[in-house]
């Protein structure tokens, strides 16, 4: 799994909530034994026409927000089917960072959702209503708006016409740590390699 860095990328809102993982990738497109190519199936029945075509209104066809990076959407997304092939075509489509708020007792991820994009090194970033007011409204006034995304520092800063706008969160201390470095499961269990084998030699032999 690549390191988490700091990068500055488009901003694209999908004002929905209860975003759910068949929305995400229809079932149909969960055929393939392969774990690439979904990137095209993201939100397909959203954006595309019946005929295969671009549909004009989907936010992702508009010019300004045409390779978006940052992904902008309302409470309980990815809830659903608990399909990894949600978080695949999320990731493969270009996004490194799904943004959604919590409200009350509705979380802004679901949590198999949530899970398997720490596993796969997709940030999921939890921030206030208000926040993510506040982002749809510049991103309605400025389609196409760029964001720096400083995982260190849990920051999001937009970067809107009047000066930038700095929101900040708090990521789960273990999941940044694990993204940081770059480490999936197995490699972080490896940094214990030393620990582990000497325990087997103990109780093992």
């Amino acid at each position: 799994m690549e390191k988490f860095k700091t990068f500055t990328g488009v901003v694209a809102g999908v004002d929905r909530a209860n975003i759910d993982t068949d929305a995400i990738i229809p079932k149909e497109y969960l055929k393939s034994i392969k774990r690439t190519g979904f990137g095209a199936a993201l939100f397909s029945d959203w954006r595309y026409n019946n005929d295969g075509s671009d549909n004009p209104s989907f936010v992702l066809n508009q010019p300004a927000t045409k390779g978006a990076q940052v992904l902008v959407a309302r409470n309980n997304f990815g809830c659903g089917s608990s399909r990894e092939h949600a978080v695949w075509a999320v990731q493969q489509y270009g996004f490194n960072v799904v943004i959604a708020p919590s409200e009350g007792d509705t979380p802004a991820f679901a949590d198999i959702f949530r899970g398997n994009c720490g596993k796969n090194g997709l940030l999921t970033i939890e921030m206030t209503a208000a926040q993510v007011d506040a982002i749809f409204q510049t991103l309605e006034k400025e389609p196409g708006v760029k964001a720096t995304v400083d995982l260190e520092a849990q920051t999001v800063s937009v970067h809107a016409a009047g000066g930038d706008k700095v929101y900040s969160f708090s990521a789960d201390p273990v999941l940044r740590n694990k993204l940081l470095n770059g480490l999936d499961d197995i490699a972080q269990t490896l940094q214990y390699e030393a620990d582990i084998a000497a325990y087997e030699s103990r109780h093992c032999a």
